[in-house]
């Protein structure tokens, strides 16, 4: 397959729409079931690199999930603590710790289940039966990985009705070493981003301490090559084997720091045990039961708990979560890593990183205050890396 004509564009006014290859070659890819939109061949290709980066640099099979050009999040395949596969609602999943790939995936999409509604899926490996299980309850628009089982393949085409988007990728297709696009009719031409992300990247450590742990490696190596695949400004937190905060295309950076920072807590929040206990009502959806947790920790739209609306969603009016006894478990964390793909301009990101448990930072340095920013962390023991190394991506 040398083209194929898409729906249409970003938008349903942009037409004619396809993918092709501008040498006249083959794709590189097979479709297996659906038919996938503009949006979501960005998705693929884009989650794609990430997971085939990621599972090189590290040696385990690697997920993500992806919603709009950006990942939500990205995980190797770690086991699962009892209390973090009852947050991810795959405590049921019988054989899970047997597939690294289903657990991979199940942090991935357990991460931010909010912005997953509707995600695009990569895998590093060929899917198995026990990831399938898993992305089937889940709502999502397709996924590519490099190859299927026939038992993962029969379950996925269930999936809407058949029409479930199912691309199959080459992993052995090595893209052109330039890459171009066109805006407002004007093309664009770069070389690709083929910086290789590495435990080598973190051997500059500009604070007093300078104990980087491997466990800190890994996860700095998670969020540095989630970066590089998020739309910038981009920051994001690691922790245990996946990334569980992205900030997105902001334009300030606190703002990402923060963004992703609330994103971590919740994250944390989930496996608390006064969340982990609410008495849902047994008909309750598994994207509203998202929904009703986020509420109940970060206090939303809506009071889940209040008379006339804890009703819709309990079998029980549970006990509102604190705003102290939030501070208080979130105080209990540590350990958490923090990448960034620009430098930190000011302290006040360090500062916002110390409060979701921030203990080992990797960024580019080159700031004209890097001697405040690295005050800051010496200030809270922390372990930074300037790594010399900006990762935008547009």
């Amino acid at each position: 397959m040398k083209e194929f004509e898409l729906k249409y564009g970003c938008n349903p006014n942009q037409k004619p729409s396809r993918i092709y290859m501008a040498d006249g070659s083959e794709l590189p890819i097979e479709i297996l079931s659906g038919r996938p939109g503009y949006i979501n061949f960005l998705d693929a290709f884009n989650s794609w690199q990430l997971v085939r980066e990621l599972s090189l640099a590290t040696g385990l099979p690697a997920a993500t999930s992806f919603k709009h050009v950006s990942p939500t999040s990205a995980a190797v395949g770690a086991k699962l603590s009892p209390e973090l596969k009852r947050a991810c609602f795959v405590d049921d999943i019988e054989g899970l710790d047997d597939s690294p790939l289903a657990c991979a995936y199940a942090r991935a999409r357990g991460t931010d289940r909010m912005s997953s509604f509707g995600d695009w899926i990569a895998l590093s490996e060929v899917c198995d039966k026990t990831t399938a299980l898993l992305i089937k309850r889940e709502i999502s628009d397709g996924i590519i990985a490099p190859g299927y089982t026939d038992e993962a393949l029969e379950i996925l085409k269930t999936k809407k009705k058949g029409n479930y988007n199912i691309v199959k990728i080459d992993p052995n297709y090595i893209p052109a070493q330039k890459e171009t696009k066109q805006v407002f009719g004007i093309t664009f031409e770069q070389g690709r981003n083929n910086f290789e992300i590495n435990r080598a990247l973190f051997e500059n450590i500009v604070t007093e301490n300078k104990n980087l742990t491997e466990d800190a490696v890994r996860d700095l190596i998670i969020a540095l090559i989630t970066l590089k695949y998020t739309q910038s400004n981009s920051v994001c937190y690691a922790y245990q084997g996946q990334a569980i905060g992205v900030g997105a295309g902001q334009q300030s950076r606190i703002h990402c720091t923060r963004l992703a920072g609330t994103k971590a807590d919740t994250w944390h929040m989930r496996q608390y045990k006064k969340v982990l206990d609410l008495p849902f009502l047994p008909t309750l959806s598994r994207p509203d039961r998202d929904n009703v947790i986020d509420g109940y920790i970060n206090k939303n739209e809506e009071d889940v708990c209040a008379e006339g609306i804890w009703q819709k969603y309990f079998t029980t009016r549970p006990e509102p979560l604190t705003d102290e006894e939030i501070r208080a478990h979130l105080d209990t964390i540590s350990g958490v890593s923090l990448g960034s793909d620009a430098f930190f301009p000011f302290g006040d990101n360090i500062e916002r990183a110390k409060k979701s448990g921030v203990s080992y930072i990797a960024e580019p340095g080159g700031s004209v205050r890097d001697d405040i920013v690295i005050e800051t962390a010496n200030k809270y023991g922390m372990v930074m890396a300037f790594t010399g190394m900006r990762l935008f991506h547009h």
